[in-house]
């Protein structure tokens, strides 16, 4: 009788190391292979301690890579990943298309409301949260405070359009290598398409009208393409129709520029130890036209779940923890204060820690002043500050950054540039069914 018992008990207690290893719940993660979320990959033992029936395989990808693999997988529910990290730009498309799973349950600790405005608002659709910020950007002026008191000028906080081609005429000794001013030029719907979107926007443009007519052919266009192209020609440096970020970057590092407007995550870059002038930066909000819309941009790497998963509950607590205000303490204990995800949640510029970054509130300041659901001076059919949130955005912006790009490179006049982007633009969205 007792060795049934025993052999009874003995059975059970397999069963029930079975029913736990069983109960173990693997997720995989797509993420881009940006510092942030490398770090990321380092710190899980806080997960694990928190989660330990659940455990994480990564799939990290080169920032074009990823989006193929994504937007493949959720197109055809292919289900190989369980959380895709994704950007603001694809977050109101699928969420619309119903391919993501509202997060609007996450547990009250979680505390969606301390999320920015304008990031909350970014990745919501029709009051659905359907991603949680992991990192946030917008874009500012960041400039040499050496040369504007060289030149006698201050920097106005909030600068209009024309303090800023003043400050670029007074920087500007080619002679010296030392332009006043660089700002993306190369083709991109994410490079020059990204600046000239947002910049366009201050200016009263819309790349559409309320009945998804393209608008490069207005008066506002045309001003944001001739001030842009006076810019970079008088005052910028030589081949600008190259210079992406990084290109502008290394120049500025270098003491090249006296004025870079540019994403705000680059603010650590330029006062960091790779950086010749990194004690004599300043930073100032993008620049409008006194139209009440600044030329600034919005962009947030996120974290979502896709809907054809069958984790989704393993999947949002892995999202919880990763876009925690508990995260970023996490970082900070390890990495320090400056070395936080940024952009993401107002505690964090709260903090006095973070407060002393000296980046810190003119990040929050130029986020705060996006509206992706208001982003222009007239009425808009879509959302997003320097995309428009449709799927055929991506070509249609490739198509026309690339002409833009030509005409700075001065192989194509500014007017037909804008007639070029214009038939282009038009005759994509009639194929599409926008306009008939």
């Amino acid at each position: 009788m007792k060795l049934t018992q025993r052999a009874l008990l003995g059975a059970t207690v397999s069963f029930a190391l079975a029913g736990a290893a069983l109960a173990e719940t693997t997720i995989t993660v797509a993420t881009v292979n940006n510092g942030d979320m490398v770090r990321m990959q380092g710190l899980m033992d806080d997960f694990y301690a928190k989660h330990p029936d659940i455990k994480v395989e990564w799939v990290t990808l080169e920032e074009n890579v990823l989006r193929q693999r994504v937007t493949t997988d959720i197109a055809t529910k292919g289900g190989q990943f369980d959380v895709m990290t994704i950007g603001t730009y694809e977050v109101p498309i699928w969420g619309k298309q119903g391919w993501l799973v509202s997060l609007n349950d996450l547990p009250a600790e979680y505390d969606v409301d301390d999320l920015l405005p304008a990031m909350r608002g970014g990745l919501t659709v029709d009051g659905e949260l359907y991603a949680a910020p992991f990192y946030g950007e917008s874009s500012m002026v960041m400039y040499r405070t050496d040369l504007m008191e060289a030149a006698g000028l201050t920097m106005p906080e909030a600068p209009t359009w024309a303090d800023i081609k003043t400050a670029a005429a007074a920087m500007t000794d080619k002679s010296k290598e030392q332009y006043g001013i660089c700002l993306r030029g190369k083709a991109g719907w994410g490079e020059n398409m990204a600046f000239l979107t947002a910049m366009s926007n201050s200016y009263g443009a819309r790349w559409f009208d309320e009945n998804w007519q393209p608008q490069f052919n207005s008066d506002a266009w045309k001003a944001t393409l001739t001030d842009y192209l006076a810019l970079m020609n008088e005052y910028g440096p030589p081949g600008a129709s190259n210079n992406g970020f990084n290109e502008n970057l290394s120049l500025f590092n270098q003491g090249k520029c006296g004025m870079w407007i540019d994403a705000t995550v680059a603010a650590s870059f330029v006062t960091g130890k790779e950086s010749t002038v990194a004690d004599k930066v300043g930073f100032a909000l993008a620049p409008d036209n006194g139209l009440g819309k600044r030329g600034n941009w919005l962009w947030a790497w996120s974290l979502a779940i896709p809907a054809g998963t069958e984790k989704a509950d393993a999947a949002k607590s892995f999202v919880a923890w990763a876009t925690s205000k508990e995260y970023l303490e996490v970082v900070a204990g390890k990495e320090g204060w400056a070395n936080v995800p940024p952009g993401t949640r107002t505690s964090l510029y709260e903090n006095p820690e973070y407060q002393k970054v000296p980046f810190a509130k003119m990040t929050l300041d130029s986020i705060n002043l996006a509206d992706p659901t208001n982003p222009t001076v007239d009425p808009v059919p879509y959302v997003g500050v320097q995309f428009v949130a449709i799927p055929e955005f991506q070509g249609i912006a490739t198509m026309t950054g690339q002409i833009f790009s030509a005409a700075l490179a001065g192989s194509t006049s500014l007017e037909d540039a804008l007639a070029q982007a214009q038939s282009v633009t038009t005759a994509e969205m009639t194929k599409a069914g926008y306009i008939k």
